[in-house]
């Protein structure tokens, strides 16, 4: 069995606009997890964390990618070995990017490579989702590309992999403030009408095709929601004039990165740099830092080396 495991998981954007907790893309940024097995017994854990705000991790038992790891062991009916986990981040934290799936991924896939590998990548799926409660982030960071996420009949997950045209640029305006994912969730309604639920079905379809074809005047409708956004910007200041300025600069539209309070743009890879100089500039004069991102949808997904 290996000693030492090194994983790599993109950062994700989620829901997408129409896509509440079921759609999700893995983007070009990624955090790095590296997992040596040490002497001692199960309470033996060390933890190091470099890199975005590295000190803002906790290094003990509390760590998720620790949390995480031990819980593959949990379900294996095992005690975890002593471990050193060592971490490097470029996914900022609690900014809708994805950073907790990552962690979550992380230690799962790195606990099966170092037990073996006895457990499937669907199986592992299924306890990255039951970790995190919904599937719209960490499914793209264990698989790569844009995936669709829906129950199947027997309870299990059905997966489904959405073409993503290559012309279709995601760019992100990353503030320097935080948004929970609890607080994102406390806003919104606990009901919805059946015009409401309507609206979202036939926009997250036209979204899907729009993406797959890459076709602007498709992608600029389906980027209405009508479930989660129009209660979450209220909390994201300065909202408003990011979503003018990046749709005058060419963007197909933009919407809120999972939770927030990172905003995605879409665009025509032409528009990009336009669109994400305008995002900049649109909240830097609301008086915020932010750092704005060009990218692309990261079709990997986990990438695990033993040694």
């Amino acid at each position: 069995m290996p000693k030492i495991v090194t994983v790599t998981v993109p950062g994700t954007t989620s829901n997408i606009g129409p896509g509440f907790d079921c759609l999700g893309a893995a983007l070009t940024l990624r955090n790095r997890f590296r997992f040596s097995t040490t002497d001692g017994d199960a309470q033996t854990v060390q933890i190091e964390v470099t890199g975005l705000e590295a000190d803002r991790v906790t290094t003990d038992k509390s760590n998720l990618a620790y949390q995480a790891f031990a819980k593959f062991y949990q379900h294996m009916g095992q005690a975890p070995p002593a471990i050193h986990i060592e971490i490097h981040l470029e996914v900022p934290l609690a900014r809708g990017l994805g950073s907790s799936a990552t962690a979550i991924v992380g230690g799962l896939v790195g606990a099966n490579l170092l037990a073996n590998s006895p457990l499937s990548s669907e199986a592992l799926m299924a306890l990255a989702i039951a970790l995190e409660g919904h599937p719209d982030n960490v499914v793209p960071a264990l698989l790569g590309g844009c995936r669709l996420a829906a129950t199947g009949i027997d309870g299990t997950w059905s997966i489904c992999p959405v073409p993503w045209h290559e012309e279709v640029v995601p760019v992100v305006a990353i503030p320097n403030f935080e948004l929970s994912t609890a607080e994102a969730r406390r806003v919104l309604p606990p009901t919805y009408s059946r015009a409401d639920a309507i609206f979202n079905m036939a926009h997250l379809g036209l979204l899907l095709r729009g993406l797959e074809a890459g076709c602007g005047s498709w992608l600029r409708d389906a980027l209405q929601d009508r479930i989660h956004q129009p209660y979450r910007q209220t909390l994201i200041p300065g909202y408003e004039t990011v979503c003018a300025a990046a749709t005058v600069a060419g963007a197909y539209g933009l919407v809120i990165s999972g939770a927030g309070p990172t905003l995605l743009a879409l665009s025509h890879s032409s528009a990009a740099k336009s669109v994400a100089d305008a995002m900049c500039t649109a909240w830097m004069a609301q008086g915020l830092e932010v750092e704005v991102r060009v990218l692309a949808v990261d079709l990997e997904g986990v990438v695990a080396i033993a040694s």
